[in-house]
């Protein structure tokens, strides 16, 4: 019966396609404007008009009833307003204050309140807007108000009482380190934990289905804000006497954060209504989709959602003018929405609406599954990226050049990539046609072994040549996702990049140069893990290089700003010795 009940589905999903209209079904009074449903190009509230089709294409899914019925999303975040009348209908049981131990998990900032509205606030309610899956239930948790191990598991599916029910779970929060962790040093016990409660959880929860950890990749492009110690520091680049200028590449390594560069988490960058990566979005190798995240309030629009009820609290208040265009609208009185929330957070979330779509389409589909059709069906967005070169002098006064982010490539199986955007954007209704038409899981998961080469090699100073090594791998393994482990001795971490070639020839940049890495306890990077996106599909099996760059003669620096300490230089002086590459690991994820 499920067969031909998916294939029936399928067969009507093809033909409501051509009869799909411009316009979501329903009347709530924001969603004309929620260019990240349906983006026809309209003008955005106090914004100009974005480009058509730089949306997440669900017009069809729509129209075939397909809502996220019965998929329950977990968000990990600042808490949500459980009584907020366009999610009160939603919610299901299983909210956790993890401060007070209450089933209220109060929402002090509104953000975890506007991430479950672009899950699932709740559609043809004459309120608001509406969600990406708008039938599917949602469970909260003020994890950020709370960020313990406790609240931790109690969050990512281990509760204390109970099985969590959960089919994704959804962080829209992001860590913004300084410096690689070493993954064997003294966070590895921590480490190992998640990585084992997000395993089993992945694979085994809910009878064997298990669920999708979706996480934001991170609002760093430019600068990122940390803490060294127990004092918080912004830290920027400095260019060409210029503050903020990094020749164009991101500044912050989405893959810096160990919770980002975990197989288990599917992290998301974000791009804007004109269809181009958000000026604020961190990126890597790590990220295996794009989706809306919209840009600050101004003439690029952001994504409309829900916001805390009342004019006195959220974005949306008398005290703010954020949402200026939105209250001079008319269309929301009580200020019950925001149109100004942006991020990687919102990108994150209409992944996990996505994924809901997905398994209310099939619910059959294992949480692997409903990752791969996610992955194979995505779309090119800002299709004419064409990269970035980077210019700079070696030691002998010579101008090089050096592709330090390609445009999209295609790998060996197929599979279009880029470091902005990863495989590509989400596509709602090429998913949902695909799990209708998907009878069978991928095959069980298998992790290999690590294969490592401890030879120490030396990184040549400012030269396009770099160092470049190479490992025999006999893992007879479709990829899903490779991770490279290495510890390196520089003294300028942010002129090194780093690249992993596969056996059929795909070229992956893991590091690229410009990052904002500081050096504050020593020149030795310790088992830095870098994760890849980019050999999705290929064989493992076969010879493997690495290549180590050094890309500066010593004319960058990185700037930390403190109110105590004011302004200060770093990795203002080239490295006095050529570094070295200690040792270098790699793992597959596979089937």
């Amino acid at each position: 019966m499920h067969v031909k009940k998916t294939l029936l589905c399928s067969c009507l999903l093809t033909a409501f396609s051509s009869l799909a209209t411009d316009n979501l079904t329903g009347g709530d009074p924001l969603t004309p404007y929620q260019w990240h449903l349906h983006n026809s190009g309209q003008q955005g509230l106090g914004a100009t008009a974005g480009k058509a089709g730089a949306d997440l294409n669900l017009l069809t899914t729509d129209l075939l009833g397909i809502k996220g019925a019965g998929v329950t999303v977990t968000v990990i975040d600042s808490g949500v307003e459980l009584t907020h009348p366009d999610l009160v209908n939603n919610i299901a049981p299983g909210s956790l204050n993890l401060l007070t131990g209450g089933t209220e998990p109060v929402d002090n900032s509104g953000h975890g309140t506007a991430v479950a509205g672009i899950i699932a606030a709740g559609a043809d309610n004459n309120l608001g807007g509406r969600g990406v899956a708008p039938e599917a239930s949602i469970v909260g948790f003020n994890y950020l108000d709370a960020q313990s191990m406790s609240g931790w598991l109690q969050s990512h599916g281990l509760p204390v009482n109970g099985a969590a029910s959960s089919r994704v779970y959804n962080q829209s929060y992001s860590s913004k380190p300084a410096m690689f962790a070493d993954s064997d040093g003294e966070l590895s016990l921590s480490l190992q934990l998640k990585e084992q409660v997000m395993r089993n959880v992945s694979l085994s929860s809910n009878n064997g289905l298990g669920a999708l950890f979706v996480k934001s990749a991170g609002n760093a492009f430019k600068y990122y804000d940390t803490f060294i110690g127990d004092s918080e520091f912004r830290v920027l680049p400095f260019e060409q006497q210029q503050r903020f200028n990094n020749a164009g590449l991101p500044f912050h390594n989405a893959n810096l954060s160990a919770d980002n560069s975990s197989f288990w988490n599917l992290v998301v960058s974000a791009y804007n209504s004109n269809g181009r990566l958000a000026s604020y979005s961190s990126v890597g190798a790590n990220v295996l989709l794009t989706a809306p995240g919209g840009e600050a309030a101004g003439q690029q629009a952001g994504i409309i959602t829900t916001d805390l009820s009342g004019c006195e609290n959220g974005f949306n208040s008398t005290f703010s003018n954020t949402d200026q265009a939105l209250q001079v609208s008319g269309l929301d009185a009580s200020c019950e929405a925001t149109a100004a929330m942006y991020g990687t957070s919102a990108a994150a979330a209409a992944v996990s609406g996505a994924a809901a779509l997905v398994m209310s389409a099939n619910p059959q589909l294992d949480a692997r599954t409903v990752k791969h059709i996610l992955a194979t069906t995505a779309r090119k967005i800002d299709a004419n990226h064409s990269g970035i070169d980077l210019s700079f002098t070696d030691n002998s006064g010579n101008q090089l050049s050096y592709n330090a982010i390609p445009g999209w490539q295609q790998n060996a199986a197929g599979y279009n990539f880029h470091y902005f955007y990863g495989l590509g954007t989400v596509d709602v209704d090429a998913a949902v046609a695909m799990a209708l038409q998907t009878t069978a899981s991928l095959p069980a998961l298998q992790i290999a072994g690590w294969h490592s080469n401890n030879t120490a090699l030396t990184i040549p100073d400012a030269s396009v040549a770099g160092v470049q090594d190479s490992m025999q791998l006999t893992d007879n393994l479709t990829i899903e996702a490779v991770q490279l482990k290495f510890s390196v001795t520089h003294q300028r971490m942010r002129d090194l990049a780093i690249e992993l070639i596969s056996p059929a020839g795909t070229r992956s940049v893991l590091l690229s140069p410009r990052t904002g890495v500081l050096n504050v306890t020593g020149d030795t990077v310790h088992n830095a893990v870098l994760l890849s996106q980019h050999f999705y599909g290929e064989p493992a099996a076969g010879e493997w290089q690495i290549r180590v760059l050094d890309t500066d003669s010593g004319n960058s620096q990185t700037l930390v700003y403190n109110k105590d300490t004011g302004l200060l230089s770093m990795n203002d002086t080239n490295n006095s010795t050529d570094g070295i590459l200690q040792s270098w690991s790699l793992r597959v994820y596979g089937h």
